[in-house]
């Protein structure tokens, strides 16, 4: 790597010497600074030289040594006492008195840069301990994977300036896809599915369970397939450091940069792959957290379904009636009930078997649940009864819901039934409030007593409880 140096002096003879020397040292890149103070201190600002030699008392008068963050080298030609004056004045480590000599300046030069080097290096070793000891102090302060998560690309995002910092967890069993489970943007980004075919660098990393660098997105072979999608998103560097638990990799850190001619230093990668380790604990987590709330998602809703049908099942909808119940009471709102049965079932089941009687109920709870409303709360009362909770609803608009409901049925074509066998239902309404109605048991027996005189009737109708 080229060090950077700037000179800036005004002698003729001491500028002949040291563009004689740096001409051959290659591997310095000198920059003259012509006599302006001015032009110094920007360089200074901007440049952030690896080492800064100017003459002194002159030079030293235009730039604080305290503020530059690099060596400086004090040049004594002329004016013996005033020159060193200045150097001790302003804690000049080094300095050299004419007459110059190549063979001086060049170990000079060499310690103040490799020391400078090394300190830098120190002290990122240094910011790198203190980011390990915070990611460990925030392991601690929550118990929350997801939270934790977040933090930890937050903090990557304040030490590695990137476009996208997020955490991948990868699925041990589906690996085609994964899942973002947290983005330094915003904490609530979470459980956003991406589909690993357009992520040809975490492929790789998957892979290989090593570190993936893509220097260049534009122009790397591996990025090949995915060029046209990223293209309008800017991205020029991505790196990739697999997250494994267990010796298996579940996950990965993502980052992406849009700065041009950026390249992750190796001390970037190392501190990085430290950061994805300590974080494998709380991406195991969050994943045994995820799966483990799906689990109970699952079963939850078991314990709410009727197996046959997919619909609600009778239990849970005396948990709901309860309180819709209680709800139109203290509201003073209309709750209709009404109470469906298909008409001679018996005659399916004979004709074409249980199995088929079976799926002839799954599909009519279905299309009955696709034409309700999602406020609506449709379950399966015992056999072929179903009963239908519509809040808000009045006796009127009760009936006219049952009438529809009624002709989407007439009019469906059961699959696995002949073209001539139709299916038809009868429905009973009922609605709250009703002076015959003390509790919503009471709204239940009505609707059923009006399915009862539907039946009775002919079938294949609606009919509204009349006292």
């Amino acid at each position: 790597m080229t060090k950077e140096i700037l000179v800036y002096e005004t002698d003729k003879d001491v500028l002949k010497f040291l563009r004689a020397f740096f001409k051959e040292k290659k591997e310095y890149s000198v920059r003259f600074i012509r006599k302006n103070e001015g032009a110094l201190k920007k360089a200074v600002a901007w440049k952030q030289p690896h080492a800064l030699i100017l003459s002194s008392p002159d030079g030293l008068k235009h730039v604080n040594p305290s503020e530059v963050k690099c060596p400086i080298i004090a040049l004594i030609s002329t004016n013996l006492t005033g020159g060193i004056s200045s150097a001790v004045k302003y804690d000049v480590e080094c300095y050299l008195l004419r007459p110059f000599f190549k063979e001086e300046l060049d170990q000079k030069l060499k310690v103040l840069v490799d020391r400078k080097s090394w300190l830098e290096n120190l002290y990122e070793a240094n910011d790198d301990f203190y980011a390990l000891m915070e990611l460990a102090t925030l392991a601690s302060s929550t118990l929350k994977p997801k939270e934790l998560l977040y933090l930890i690309v937050k903090k990557i995002s304040d030490i590695v300036k990137v476009t996208r910092c997020s955490m991948i967890s990868i699925g041990v069993e589906n690996r085609r896809f994964a899942d973002v489970v947290s983005s330094f943007e915003d904490p609530n980004i979470t459980n956003i599915q991406i589909d690993l075919q357009k992520y040809p660098e975490i492929r790789k990393a998957l892979s290989l369970k090593k570190v993936v660098v893509i220097k260049d997105a534009r122009t790397d072979p591996l990025m090949k397939e995915v060029r046209d999608i990223i293209a309008p998103l800017g991205i020029r560097s991505i790196l990739v450091v697999p997250v494994v638990f267990r010796a298996e990799v579940i996950g990965t850190l993502l980052l992406r940069t849009s700065r041009k001619s950026y390249m992750f230093t190796k001390s970037e990668i190392k501190l990085l792959t430290a950061l994805a380790s300590a974080s494998a604990n709380a991406l195991y987590n969050a994943f045994l957290f995820e799966k483990l709330d799906k689990e109970r998602t699952r079963l939850e809703k078991l314990a709410i379904t009727d197996y046959l049908t997919g619909i609600y099942n009778i239990r849970y909808f005396y948990n709901r009636i309860e309180e819709e119940f209680s709800r139109s009471q203290r509201y003073r709102q209309p709750l209709s009930c009404l109470m469906l049965d298909i008409d001679h079932f018996k005659m399916i089941n004979d004709y074409y078997g249980h199995r088929i009687g079976d799926i002839v109920l799954r599909e009519f709870a279905q299309l009955v649940k696709k034409h309700t409303r999602k406020s609506d709360l449709l379950a399966r009362y015992g056999g072929e009864e179903f009963i239908l909770l519509l809040p808000q609803t009045s006796i009127k608009w009760g009936l006219i819901e049952a009438e529809r409901l009624r002709k989407i049925v007439k009019e469906h074509q059961f699959k696995p039934l002949n073209k001539e066998h139709g299916v038809t239902v009868s429905v009973g309404v009922s609605c709250a409030p009703h002076e015959k109605m003390k509790n919503y048991d009471d709204l239940i027996n009505l609707a059923d007593n009006a399915l009862f005189q539907a039946k009775a009737k002919g079938r294949d109708q609606s009919v509204v409880y009349a006292s």
